[in-house]
Formats: structure tokens, C-alpha cells, sequence
């Protein structure tokens, strides 16, 4: 995991970023914290783009693409902001890949530091 520290906020508890085991790669859920600041902003369109962008790169870091994820869950605490997160997912992967990932997005009451989302995500080199 090269450089991974210097690309993403460090973890927020006792788990990897990422584990490999026979070319599956699962990519621990992502909440929006801010590299720069430490924060998580407001608005859930930053808060998955920030999400989306730490996946990418410890994915990256790992020596995988965009293109290699097979299975995507998005938690969120508010499944009304479904439009908002499907038009930024969808531009995100469409900038990488032609064929979008299997997805599960489920509604739950509540997120570690009080994100509104959080996303986890699997890998095959």
C-alpha cells in the first residue's frame, strides 16, 4: 500500500483500508473525512465525492483501477438523497469504466462521526 497515508485520512478505528485474499480485494466502508481538513463537509454531493475519491485511491495504491471494482454498498441515513448520490456515482464511474459495478444502497439510522454515507467496495485483479 504505497503512499496510501499521504492519499486518504488515516483509519478511524482498528481495520485496514483494503485486504487481499486470492485477487479479491475488499475495500473497508469510506466515510467523507476530509484529507485536507479532517472534516466532513455538509452537503452530501462532497460528502461522496470524497468518498469516491479515497476509494480511488487506495485502490490506485494497490495497483488496481476503477475498472476492477465488481460490488459497491453505499449506507446512507437519508435514502432521499438517492438522485443527488446516483448522479455523482454514475458520472464518477463513467469517467473510468463503461460497466458499472453491482450495487446494494441501504438506509440505516446512523454513520461513524455522523456521516450521512458511507461506502465499501470489492475488487478482482
Amino acid at each position: 500500500m504505497k503512499n496510501i497515508k499521504k492519499k486518504i485520512p488515516k483509519e478511524i478505528g482498528p481495520y485496514s483500508y483494503i485486504y487481499e485474499s486470492k485477487g479479491i480485494f475488499m475495500i473497508s466502508g469510506q466515510i467523507p473525512i476530509s484529507k485536507k481538513n479532517k472534516k466532513i463537509p455538509k452537503k452530501i454531493s462532497s460528502q461522496i465525492k470524497i468518498i469516491l475519491e479515497n476509494i480511488k485511491n487506495i485502490i490506485k495504491c494497490n495497483n488496481l483501477e476503477i475498472k476492477n471494482i465488481v460490488k459497491i454498498t453505499i449506507f446512507v441515513t437519508n435514502i432521499k438523497n438517492i438522485k443527488i448520490i446516483n448522479k455523482i456515482y454514475k458520472k464518477f464511474f463513467e469517467k473510468y469504466t463503461k460497466k458499472f459495478p453491482a450495487r446494494t444502497c441501504v438506509e440505516v439510522s446512523k454513520l461513524p462521526k455522523n456521516s450521512d454515507i458511507e461506502i465499501d467496495a470489492i475488487a478482482i485483479k
